[in-house]
């Protein structure tokens, strides 16, 4: 601007300055410290105290700290907050870069609108573009329901995003607070989900609507909390203690997994021999085919360090599902519950083994599998919920998967679960079996039963005949070393020589390249 002596004034930097800092502070401020000390009261860190946690110290990058909404109704054009209920930008875990947002439930809820949803949009956008994984810190009361269907087609983009990210960089929801209506299929569609203990739900429609609707009462946790996705729907991996545990997890979770599909994993110094055998492998496995045992005896015998990063503990424990690490090399473990309903695979075990085998496909993450598995669950209820089905899509998934695979067969391995678990005929690349194993279409004893029904019915000593012919059975047609004369057993091994066995395995199979037909996808049996 001119003066009248026709100088030019030149406002001072420093007030530009200073209405920055006043900026700043108010974004930072979120909804006012009387709702953050809410936040605070309710056991929850605010958004901003998760992104801080979660990243490397000052790494943290913010986009779209000013941004406002646009709503001009319902008296909201009076109530402005800077950023708009989300925080977003990026990051480093241990030194990797990392994009994340953190809705902010001091700010309308944590409400999703039309500029909330634009600022999701946008790190997602450029995560895929640049490569790294996306980590959504969900704390929000839904839709913004003064913005009518502009909130609503916030959901839609960042449901598309979720999807054309899916298989490209890792997506990994934490729920830190409430999670309904639409807003609960982001988090479903991504690879992993965190809930917290007690401060955290997700559901469809709450407990008012079910009363309404059904007549049936029931608590927001018993609807939708941490152990009921965890334990009882599948719907979230890990149960969390508190707002710190969750982001921690976030953190291990990461270190196991590469940044996006066209990296291989992270790899780490270990201290643990290559070359270590362990005596107590080779008493592992009871004698007697119907004597339970826990399978992580084994894992934690042959992995780095005795360590299992286990995913989906507390769902469908008849299969074991987990990140480890080999000779430093990231791996992941798919193995058969012995202590468990016997192992046996059924509806659950199905789907929640399909689905980390297909994420560790997506990522290039070996698979273990430790086999000990009596078949697929009978009954009415597993045939009429679609265990056929079910069981498909873990036959696909490992079918599918080119990464390397290899197999431990510890002990049965019957029927068509053989097939399924990651067996030679659906280019598994290496097989063991431990002398223990059992390979057949069924138990001896059944098997006898069938086969031998008259002579044993006629025999002057029933339970002895059938005794000797079960014996006789295993030896021809169930040993592992029947399997190995036809290859589809590479070597019959003992059991304490595992963990080398592997390392080596995984080393001769680090280079191994493997590609599906062309197509534009396959149709999984969803």
């Amino acid at each position: 601007m001119a003066t009248s002596e026709g100088k030019i004034e030149v406002k001072p930097v420093k007030d530009a300055f200073k209405k920055l800092e006043e900026k700043n502070s108010a974004a930072l401020a979120g909804g006012g410290q009387d709702r953050i000390e809410k936040q605070h009261a309710a056991g929850k860190m605010t958004a901003r105290e998760r992104i801080e946690f979660l990243l490397d110290d000052g790494t943290f990058e913010e986009f779209d700290r000013f941004k406002k909404h646009r709503c001009l109704d319902f008296g909201m054009e009076n109530q402005q907050y800077s950023g708009d209920g989300v925080v977003a930008g990026h990051g480093l875990i241990d030194g990797r870069r990392v994009f994340v947002f953190a809705q902010d439930f001091t700010v309308f809820g944590g409400s999703l609108s039309e500029t909330n949803a634009e600022k999701i949009c946008k790190v997602m956008d450029l995560a895929m573009k640049v490569g790294a994984p996306v980590v959504g810190l969900n704390d929000s009361g839904g839709a913004r329901i003064q913005e009518g269907v502009v909130s609503l087609g916030g959901y839609a983009d960042i449901f598309l995003r979720n999807t054309l990210a899916s298989g490209v960089v890792p997506q990994i929801s934490a729920i830190l607070g409430p999670c309904a209506g639409g807003a609960v299929y982001s988090p479903a569609i991504t690879d992993f989900n965190i809930m917290v203990k007690k401060s955290s739900y997700m559901f469809i429609t709450g407990p008012d609507v079910i009363k309404t609707v059904t007549h049936q009462e029931v608590t927001k946790e018993e609807l939708g909390g941490a152990m009921t996705h965890n334990s009882v729907s599948g719907v979230a991996h890990f149960a969390a203690e508190n707002d710190e545990q969750c982001l921690q997890l976030i953190r291990e979770l990461l270190s196991f997994i590469p940044s996006n599909n066209l990296e291989d994993p992270p790899r780490l110094i270990t201290s643990d021999p290559a070359d270590r055998m362990d005596e107590k492998l080779n008493s592992a496995v009871p004698e007697a085919p119907n004597i339970p045992y826990d399978i992580r005896d084994i894992i934690h015998a042959v992995v780095d360090d005795g360590y299992l990063f286990e995913v989906h503990e507390h769902y469908a424990k008849n299969i074991v599902v987990g990140f480890a690490r080999l000779g430093g090399r990231s791996v992941g473990i798919v193995a058969n519950q012995p202590a468990h309903l016997a192992g046996v695979l059924d509806i659950d075990a199905s789907v929640k083994a399909a689905r980390f085998v297909r994420f560790c496909d997506c990522f290039n993450i070996p698979l273990i599998t430790f086999e000990d598995v009596p078949g697929f669950l009978p009954g009415i209820e597993q045939e009429h919920g679609g265990i056929i089905r079910h069981g498909a899509k873990l036959l696909y998934a490992f079918a599918e998967a080119t990464v390397p695979k290899i197999t431990v067969i510890t002990r049965k391995a019957y029927g068509g679960a053989y097939c399924v678990m990651a067996s030679k005929h659906i280019r598994a690349d290496i097989n063991f079996a431990y002398p223990t194993a059992e390979i057949a279409v069924m138990g001896a004893e059944g098997a006898v039963g069938i086969l031998y029904r008259r002579e044993i019915a006629q025999a002057a000593d029933p339970a002895a005949e059938a005794h000797t012919r079960a014996e006789e059975f295993k030896t021809k047609f169930a040993s592992p070393y029947v399997a190995a004369e036809r290859g589809f057993i590479d070597e019959v091994i003992e059991p304490k020589y595992t963990r080398p066995r592997l390392i080596r395995a995984l080393e001769l199979l680090e280079n191994k390249r493997d590609q599906n037909p062309p197509r534009k996808h396959g149709n999984i049996p969803l």
